[in-house]
């Protein structure tokens, strides 16, 4: 087997899309809402990625059928208003090791060079340790024009935030593409670092709606937020949220 596979359904017509990374992260803030987008704007797959990097397993679905863990990439052209094409990178995993790492990030700018693409979107969550009632979106950013642009939507550029840099395909995706003079910016929704947090997911697709002109509704990252709400509530109560070690909750991807 190949280091890395990407076994196309088919290779859609776009023009100049923008690549949109939602892997697994912290509190899986990316990867939900990147999932989310997907969903209410219809994107259509066209390709998966298998790769010596990923896990060695296979996931079982309800039915009890096996499949190997992928990364998948779903396509969405843009109709009359719209910004732009976008192509999204979600999946099961990122790369177990710092290789694996960077040769699936080289592979999917690769890819977006390949379909003419010249900017890219990386979506991830910054851990701080305690629940948030309205998550702040934190930015970074490849240019300086690329950080005022991005001021202008409420995406916050803290000094200090966050310290530990940006670990994972989220940040191999910025720095390597800003070496192939492709612009990259990353989105981090505040989260606890403690569970899945579709809170920190809504401010992110709130934003990145506002950044892509695309009317995305919030409805069903509404009604998970409420039902994560109750349960952090209940864990408020009872006193039960352990003291956070930062070192764990540092910004991966």
């Amino acid at each position: 087997m190949e280091n890395i596979i990407i076994d196309f359904k088919e290779k859609p017509d776009l023009d100049n899309p923008i690549l949109i990374e939602g892997l697994p992260g912290v509190g899986n803030v990316g990867k939900l809402a990147a999932e989310h987008i997907i969903d209410v704007i219809g994107a259509v797959e066209f390709a998966s990625i298998y790769s010596k990097f990923f896990p060695p397993q296979v996931l079982i679905d309800d039915e009890g059928v096996a499949r190997l863990v992928s990364n998948k990439l779903y396509y969405s052209k843009a109709k009359t208003g719209d910004h732009s094409d976008i192509i999204f990178l979600i999946g099961d995993y990122q790369g177990l090791t710092p290789e694996g790492q960077y040769e699936l990030s080289s592979v999917m700018l690769d890819m977006l060079v390949d379909f003419g693409g010249k900017r890219v979107f990386t979506l991830g969550g910054w851990g701080i340790g305690r629940v948030v009632d309205k998550p702040r979106i934190l930015g970074a950013a490849t240019h300086t024009h690329l950080v005022e642009e991005m001021k202008k939507h409420g995406i916050v550029f803290s000094k200090d935030e966050p310290g530990n840099g940006i670990v994972g395909a989220s940040g191999l995706l910025l720095g390597l593409g800003s070496l192939r003079g492709l612009e990259g910016v990353c989105l981090m929704g505040e989260t606890s670092g403690y569970f899945i947090d579709p809170g920190g997911a809504k401010a992110i697709v709130e934003v990145l709606a506002s950044i892509l002109k695309r009317d995305i509704s919030m409805t069903d990252l509404e009604e998970k937020t409420k039902e994560m709400e109750t349960v952090t509530a209940k864990l408020k109560e009872l006193d039960e949220m352990p003291e956070p070690n930062k070192d764990d909750l540092r910004y991966i991807g």
